[in-house]
């Protein structure tokens, strides 16, 4: 099995593999690879390891060299030239009229490349901005359009929890999220509650979407008739998390909440 070296390049950004060839890295350390835009800075998230051929996407680049005191001098100076780059097309943008949010600004390690990431809501005709921007820069342009998930991954903030988002800290990847997740977790389908600051819902809602989908099998669906140590009834709902039902009582309509342990199997 080939051995790999897992790199990420942004906080919270997908990992990719590596081939080390000689070089033993540590989590935490930087280095310098080969990549599909040229040379790039990364971080190093995962050791030497050995992999399955199916988890490599070929080719597996080569990682040059461990990063050195030039090369985060180089990493800052980029930095600089960014928060430039981002003020200059901001004006070209207004000065085109153009209906797009720009988001930010990554020049490639090597400056072969500058990258503009921005939001629109439809297709943007950017070819006069990009003929602006190469003319200021003399180097490649790309204007890459992300989506609302994206952005706030780039931008951060906090969420309605209180802590920060969980895309812009851990999350490498956006998993599907749906509203049935929120309805088995029984929570308010109330969009204000149920969604994020980019207005999509919550990444979290997935968490335990799982727990819920198993715990589900276990529980009679609210309607169904049961049996109780006191008496048959009707199941009004679930608690997954306490691991109760509430029970309609047929003999005198209570309703009482019962352990999942204390229901016989449902009446036919």
């Amino acid at each position: 099995m080939p051995i790999v070296v897992g790199v990420r390049f942004r906080r919270a950004g997908k990992i990719y593999y590596f081939d080390p060839g000689n070089l033993e890295l540590k989590v935490g350390q930087s280095a310098i690879v080969e990549t599909s835009r040229g040379l790039e800075f990364g971080e190093v998230v995962q050791e030497n390891r050995q992999v399955d051929e199916n988890e490599i996407v070929p080719p597996l680049r080569l990682i040059r060299r461990i990063a050195t005191e030039a090369d985060y001098k180089q990493i800052a100076e980029n930095k600089h030239r960014e928060a430039e780059a981002l003020k200059i097309c901001q004006e070209k943008i207004e000065k085109h009229k153009l209906d797009m949010k720009l988001v930010d600004v990554e020049y490639t390690f090597d400056h072969n490349k500058i990258i503009f990431y921005f939001t629109s809501e439809g297709r943007v005709d950017f070819r006069e901005l990009v003929r602006d921007l190469a003319s200021v820069f003399r180097t490649r342009i790309e204007l890459r359009q992300i989506g609302v998930r994206d952005e706030a991954k780039i931008v951060g903030g906090m969420g309605p929890c209180g802590r920060s988002l969980c895309c812009a800290t851990f999350l490498g990847d956006f998993g599907p999220v749906s509203i049935r997740m929120a309805k088995e977790q029984n929570l308010s389908l109330n969009p204000t509650k149920i969604s994020g600051i980019c207005g999509r819902l919550m990444c979290c809602l997935r968490y335990e979407a799982e727990q819920y989908e198993c715990a589900r099998g276990e529980f009679p669906s609210p309607g169904e008739m049961v049996i109780t140590p006191q008496g048959d009834g009707k199941v009004i709902s679930n608690n997954f998390l306490k691991k109760n039902l509430l029970v309609e009582l047929l003999e005198d309509s209570r309703q009482e909440e019962f352990p999942i342990e204390e229901i016989d199997k449902k009446k036919q």
